[in-house]
C-alpha cells in the first residue's frame, strides 16, 4: 500500500502542434486531443495513467501546461476523466519545454517546497499503466536523493527518429536507475544500428522525475536566463476562469529552448530509469498502423473504410458519410477527411510533414486548420461555402452558451436539428426545438444557449457581403473572450 503522504505531482505538457499525423492532427487540433486509437485520446489516457497510486506514493492533482487555443479542450477532457487539475497554466507564446517545466516547478514550490514532479508529454502511448507506475516507484529514491531522473525506453529497432540516452552500464533487467553517461542526438541508420547492438543506449522518452527545488537549482546553475524570465511570469500570473495565465511580457523574454539543451545535457546529477513495457510517441502513421493491431494481412481499417485484397496498409476515414475503399493496395497509408486526403507509401510516413509545408506554401487552410473548430461551448463545422454564403453545423454542449453578439455584414438563418435551444434575438427569448428555424438580421444582438441535458445541433446559413470571423461584436461572454 502506498504512503498517501508521499505525493508525486504529474506535470502534463499539452501544447505544441502535430504535423506528422496530418490531416487528422493539425496545428489547431493536435494529436493528443484526437481519438487516434479507438474512442480514447492520448491526453485522456495520460491523465488516467498519472492518477491513483503507485508503490510508495500517490499521484497528486496534475498541473497541465497548454496554450490559450487548447485551454477549453484540456478542461473538457479533464472533466471527462473526472479529474480536477491543480492548475491549468496558459503559456502566452511558444517557448519550448524548458520554460514550461520550470514554470510548473515554481508554481509547485510556492505551495510545497518539497514537491516532487513527474513531467510527461501528452502525446505518447504507454499501454501498461501499472508497469509505468512501477517504473516511477523505482525512480523515486534517486529523485529524492537529488538526482534529475529521466526515463529511457528499451529500443526495439535501430530508430533514427528518436534521441538516445547512453547509460554507464547495460540495463540488467531490474529497471533500477542507472547513471546517465550522455545524450545522443538523432542518429543516422548506421549509427542507430551500432547503438542497438551495444545495448547501452535507450530511447529518450522526454519523461522526467525530480524534486521541484532540484530542478530550480539546476536552472540557477545552468540556465539563469530562463529562470530570470520565468520567475516573474509565474509571480505575475493571473487567474482567468479557472486557468492560470502566465504574464506575457516576462514570458516573452524566456529563451525558446528544450529542457534537454537547457539542463539535462549540462547537469551532472542525472539518472535513467530503463523501461521496456511498451511505449510509442505515435510519431507517424506507420506507428498508428502498428498500434492499431493489423490483421493477418497487415491491414487496419477504421471509420468508413473498406479494404479489398490489400496488405500492410492503413485505411482510415474520419468524416461522417465518407467511404474510403482500397483495392489491391500494399504498404499504403490512406487517410480521408472531408477537406483533405492523404495517400502515401508507408515507408514515407515521416515525410508527411512535407505535405504540410507544401500546403502552407500555397496558402491552403488545410495545412493547419481543422475542419471542426472547437469552442469552449462546443464546436463548429463548415459544410459549404460560396462567395456570399456559408453553411455550418454547430453543436452546443449541455449547459453551455454562445456569447451575446452581433454582426455588421451578415445575417443568419438557424435550423435546429437536434435538442432544444434557448434563443435570444434583440431581447426576445424563445425555445426552438427540432425542425424549427429562426432568422437573425444583420445588426441584431443574438445568442444561443443549451438549457437541456443533451447537445443542441443546429444548421447555420450565413449570407452577406463579408463572412469573416472577425465580423463580431461581443456584449456578454461567460468565457471572457475579447
Amino acid at each position: 500500500m502506498s504512503d498517501l503522504n508521499a505525493k508525486v505531482t504529474p506535470v502534463i505538457l499539452a501544447g505544441g502542434s502535430g504535423t506528422r499525423l496530418w490531416p487528422l492532427s493539425r496545428k489547431s487540433y493536435p494529436k493528443q486531443f484526437v481519438p487516434l486509437l479507438g474512442e480514447d485520446t492520448l491526453f485522456r489516457s495520460v491523465v488516467r495513467r498519472l492518477s491513483g497510486e503507485g508503490e510508495g506514493y500517490a499521484f497528486a492533482r496534475p498541473v497541465v501546461l497548454t496554450n490559450a487555443t487548447f485551454r477549453f479542450i484540456v478542461a473538457e477532457q479533464l472533466a471527462q476523466e473526472g479529474v480536477d487539475a491543480e492548475a491549468i497554466m496558459i503559456e502566452p507564446s511558444v517557448r519550448n519545454t524548458a520554460p514550461a517545466i520550470l514554470a510548473a516547478a515554481l508554481h509547485l514550490i510556492a505551495h510545497d517546497p518539497e514537491a516532487v514532479m513527474l513531467v510527461a508529454p501528452s502525446d505518447q502511448v504507454v499501454p501498461d499503466a501499472d508497469a509505468f507506475r512501477a517504473a516511477v516507484s523505482r525512480g523515486l529514491g534517486a529523485a529524492r536523493a537529488g538526482d534529475l531522473v529521466t526515463f529511457g525506453i528499451a529500443p526495439t529497432r535501430p530508430e533514427t527518429g528518436y534521441g538516445y540516452l547512453q547509460v554507464v552500464a547495460k540495463p540488467d533487467g531490474s529497471g533500477e536507475p542507472i547513471k546517465l553517461a550522455r545524450f545522443v542526438e538523432k542518429p543516422n541508420a548506421e549509427r542507430a544500428g551500432e547503438m542497438l547492438a551495444r545495448g547501452d543506449h535507450l530511447w529518450n522518452a522526454g519523461i522526467f522525475l525530480f524534486a521541484a527545488k532540484d530542478l530550480v537549482a539546476a536552472f540557477e546553475a545552468h540556465a539563469p536566463d530562463v529562470l530570470a524570465a520565468v520567475v516573474p511570469a509565474v509571480e505575475q500570473a493571473e487567474g482567468d476562469l479557472g486557468f492560470l495565465r502566465l504574464a506575457p511580457e516576462s514570458w516573452g523574454r524566456a529563451p525558446d529552448i528544450s529542457i534537454d539543451y537547457a539542463i539535462m545535457e549540462r547537469a551532472g546529477n542525472l539518472s535513467v530509469v530503463p523501461y521496456d513495457s511498451g511505449w510509442s510517441d505515435l510519431g507517424g502513421w506507420d506507428a498508428v498502423w502498428s498500434h492499431a493491431g493489423p490483421d493477418g494481412d497487415g491491414v487496419t481499417v477504421s471509420g468508413g473504410a473498406t479494404a479489398i485484397d490489400c496488405s500492410d496498409t492503413l485505411l482510415r476515414s474520419d468524416s461522417e458519410g465518407m467511404e474510403l475503399v482500397g483495392i489491391g493496395l500494399s504498404n499504403i497509408i490512406a487517410v480521408a477527411m472531408n477537406d483533405a486526403v492523404l495517400i502515401a507509401d508507408k515507408s514515407r510516413a515521416q515525410d508527411v510533414k512535407l505535405a504540410v509545408e507544401a500546403l502552407k506554401a500555397k496558402g491552403a487552410v488545410q495545412a493547419e486548420s481543422f475542419p471542426k473548430d472547437h469552442r469552449p461551448w462546443g464546436w463548429v463545422e463548415g459544410l459549404l461555402a460560396g462567395e456570399r454564403f456559408q453553411v455550418k453545423r454547430i453543436t452546443v454542449q449541455p449547459g453551455q452558451s454562445l456569447s451575446l453578439q452581433s454582426h455588421f455584414h451578415r445575417s443568419e438563418h438557424w435550423i435546429v436539428v437536434e435538442g432544444t435551444a434557448k434563443v435570444t434575438v434583440d431581447g426576445d427569448v424563445t425555445l426552438l426545438t427540432e425542425n424549427q428555424s429562426l432568422y437573425v438580421p444583420a445588426g441584431a444582438k443574438h445568442r444561443v444557449e443549451n438549457p437541456g441535458k443533451i447537445p443542441v445541433v443546429f444548421i447555420e446559413v450565413q449570407t452577406g457581403t463579408y463572412l469573416g470571423e472577425d465580423d463580431i461584436v461581443r456584449y456578454e461572454d461567460r468565457y471572457a473572450r475579447k
